[in-house]
């Protein structure tokens, strides 16, 4: 495992000032050093909606693409939201996921259609569509058996990668360019390991509450394993790990065969990686859920659990970026204007990201901010020096 050089953050002092930084170039080749882009850095929110909602994408124009959790009987919204945006009710309706539906992650394929998670009874689906608001269509099935499908990433073959998020077994799933039966391809190991039948608790469980919240008289463990999931340029798959506040790195080979080291823990299943696959473990990346990379490499990623932005450069390195400040007479970091963030999108040179206002640790409780349990996109009004990597990345 790679040593993480930590640059930390200063606190600051009003309840919308987060911090910030950009990347330099490598200096003599060892690694990026991050500086501050000042103090008092600014989001600006674009769409808020009462209902939760996850994921977030965009296409080569730049707009912002997430997915609604309607009630049934009305169908689960697909919204195309504009990055410039002014009016946070503004969006566009560009398509529509069939009850029952709880979509969490979306991205765009190389055919141009956008792939959707979370719709079936047992949420072991993926769907898609071509969003269209003009007409907006009914998503279609293209994959089965990918139970809690979270995180999705294409890879350069077409075939379709995707995580089991709050399964917590830490499957990492393979869909052929054609779709269905999804295919255990490898597993991140759990913090919940039951392989032999028995509870045995491997590994780190992240159970630190917020002491003002139910969290204080009734832990609730951080147990998902896979989460985010991005392939780099060279075509290896990078891997969030929620509950350890890590990033696994799998190599591939050209037929996507896993090359990466596995089994070297008994307890776990043969298709398990090992421990030396993690890129990076560290407290700034407690809770990390999505991920996103920019052209020189950099993982951005939302740090669910404290309401933060880090930066992992490719050696391994970490800097939190983002962070709600402290308010009020308790110290709490829940009035954003970050709340749960979880899903980051580098767009050219923006950075946005979706956030679904989750009642645990940092930001518990949740009505201390601006959607009170539903769910809003926010976009970093300073611009960033390095773009991000088109998507789907080929």
């Amino acid at each position: 495992m790679r040593k993480a050089l930590v640059l930390a953050a200063a606190a600051v002092a009003a309840a919308f000032a987060v911090e910030a930084a950009i990347s330099d170039p490598p200096e003599n080749g060892a690694g990026l050093r991050f500086e501050r882009l000042g103090r008092n850095a600014t989001w600006t929110t674009v769409f808020k909606s009462p209902l939760a909602l996850e994921g977030l994408t965009s296409d080569a124009a730049g707009n912002l693409y997430t997915t609604l959790r309607n009630r049934a009987p009305e169908p689960c919204q697909v919204v195309r939201v504009s990055a410039a945006s002014a009016d946070p009710s503004a969006a566009e309706t560009v398509g529509l996921v069939p009850q029952p539906c709880s979509p969490s992650g979306l991205a765009f394929g190389p055919d141009g259609l956008l792939y959707i998670t979370g719709s079936g009874a047992a949420r072991d689906q993926i769907v898609r569509l071509r969003p269209d608001a003009g007409s907006p269509p009914v998503a279609t099935p293209f994959a089965t058996d990918v139970p809690q499908a979270n995180g999705l990433a294409f890879d350069r073959r077409g075939s379709l990668w995707a995580t089991d998020g709050s399964v917590g077994v830490g499957t990492v799933f393979r869909v052929p360019p054609d779709g269905g039966v999804g295919v255990a391809a490898f597993r991140v190991p759990s913090l919940r390991n039951d392989v032999t039948g028995t509870a045995r608790g491997v590994g780190r469980i992240t159970s630190t509450v917020n002491p003002f919240t139910a969290e204080a008289t009734a832990p609730n463990p951080q147990t998902i394993v896979a989460n985010g999931i991005a392939f780099t340029k060279r075509g290896d798959l990078l891997v969030a790990d929620t509950a350890r506040g890590a990033l696994w790195k799998v190599e591939l080979d050209r037929n996507g065969t896993v090359t990466s080291r596995e089994s070297c823990d008994s307890t776990y299943s043969a298709n398990t990686l090992c421990l030396d696959d993690v890129l990076v473990q560290h407290p700034y990346l407690e809770g990390l859920d999505g991920i996103a990379l920019d052209e020189a490499g950099n993982v951005w990623g939302a740090a669910n659990e404290r309401n933060a932005i880090a930066v992992a450069a490719s050696d391994g390195s970490v800097q939190e970026l983002f962070r709600n400040a402290p308010v009020g007479p308790n110290q709490l970091r829940n009035a954003g204007p970050l709340e749960t963030p979880t899903s980051p999108v580098v767009a050219g040179h923006r950075l946005c990201v979706a956030q679904s206002d989750g009642n645990r640790r940092d930001n518990g409780p949740n009505t201390a901010g601006e959607v009170a349990g539903g769910g809003k996109i926010s976009c970093l009004d300073q611009r960033l020096d390095i773009p991000g990597l088109p998507l789907p990345v080929r």
